[in-house]
């Protein structure tokens, strides 16, 4: 089959490799029909998230048709379409247990690289670095998905492939961004990048019940997706002296309720803080250009809540002071999709979610190195590349 391989640093090709097979009686064989971009791919594209392979297939927001299924999976049968979660789960672990999917026990069966770092592993992540299991990716022909009851969707009949595609990572991280923040009738919620992730905590924060939400973002047309499509007011940062500032005053002085971090180690900026993330970044003295999570931790309310969405490594300058002065509550994750996906599902049949504008460009699976440069530098307004395979 054909599949987008890493082959290094900013090196993507596409290549043919061998068809996935069952391994084991619980896996499932997608044919693709959908796959998209993601920010966080971009963390080890450019080289900045370690314990990537040359020739790894990547990719983990997809949707598919399911071709064969290993004989003892129950809930889903050839020739359904279905949609998954971003990360792999066994179902019966602790974790999964008790709703934290993203955590599970069982499916990363390279936890060594994580242990150092984080003292304990997580789940595996489709194509999404050795880190994370080391399990092939979704921009190619097939995928194999372990644990296929826990981990395939079926979807509703009425919905097209583009409303449902976004179901399996950025609207469920978005969602469950949104509802970290405990929204109260009322709420002010600002939300930190204006790309897929931030879109959905947008709009997720509307459905759980937010007055107003706030689009922190300098891309024009991002901010103007923020306005047509979620109802968020939008803020250019690259227009102002001072966020935290233009925030407080838009509040009435108290800051909003929550803010919500959608951009990650790759955040820019302005100004001599961001300069020093560049530098420091530029020279591997650390990985994480932090100035979108500080700019959210002080414009948060006093007993506010933070929520981040963004991928981080290892970030300095961090101001856990602020955090605990104020009184911040502190909520993160990656993301639960198994947890949020049966009620997204419900969202977009009733017509209160539809992603579907977030597919701003389309492209062939043999024109994905294409893709992700365009998705990469912002070229032509995208906000996501799609693949069709």
């Amino acid at each position: 089959m054909r599949a987008l391989c890493w082959n290094g640093v900013n090196d993507l090709r596409v290549e043919t490799v061998p068809d996935p097979e069952i391994v084991n009686p619980h896996d499932a064989i997608l044919r693709v029909t959908l796959s998209t971009t993601c920010g966080s791919d971009l963390h080890f594209i450019d080289g900045y998230l370690p314990t990537m392979k040359a020739g790894d297939i990547i990719g983990h927001e997809f949707m598919g048709e399911v071709v064969e299924v290993g004989r003892d999976v129950k809930k889903v049968k050839k020739g359904d379409r279905v949609v998954v979660p971003s990360f792999i789960v066994c179902g019966n672990c602790w974790y999964c247990d008790h709703q934290l999917w993203s955590l599970c026990d069982n499916t990363n069966p390279k936890p060594e690289y994580q242990q150092v770092a984080f003292g304990y592993p997580t789940a595996g992540i489709y194509g999404y670095t050795h880190a994370f299991g080391g399990y092939a990716g979704a921009h190619a022909q097939f995928v194999r998905v372990p644990h296929a009851d826990n981990d395939c969707f079926l979807v509703p009949e009425g919905l097209r492939d583009e409303q449902v595609l976004f179901l399996s990572d950025a609207a469920p991280t978005g969602y469950m961004g949104a509802d970290f923040c405990g929204i109260q009738p009322g709420a002010t919620i600002a939300v930190w990048g204006a790309g897929g992730v931030g879109l959905m905590a947008m709009r997720s924060a509307y459905l759980l019940g937010a007055e107003r939400v706030i689009a922190v973002d300098r891309f024009p047309e991002r901010l103007a997706m923020a306005e047509k499509f979620v109802g968020a007011e939008a803020l250019d940062y690259s227009q102002v002296e001072s966020v935290v500032d233009v925030l407080r005053e838009m509040t009435g002085g108290r800051g909003p309720d929550a803010c919500i971090d959608a951009v990650g180690m790759e955040a820019h900026g302005t100004g001599p803080g961001y300069a020093y993330d560049r530098a420091k970044q530029a020279l591997h003295l650390h990985s994480d250009r932090g100035q979108a999570l500080r700019e959210a931790i002080l414009a948060c309310r006093k007993g506010g809540t933070l929520s981040v969405l963004g991928v981080y490594g290892l970030m300095d300058k961090f101001p856990l002071g602020a955090i605990m002065n104020k009184g911040l509550t502190l909520r993160t994750a990656q993301q639960h999709g198994q947890k949020y996906l049966p009620r997204l599902l419900e969202h977009a049949a009733k017509g209160e979610l539809d992603p579907s504008f977030l597919a701003t460009h389309r492209f062939s699976l043999e024109d994905a190195p294409k893709g992700y440069e365009m998705f990469k530098k912002k070229e032509d307004g995208c906000v996501r590349a799609v693949f069709t395979s």
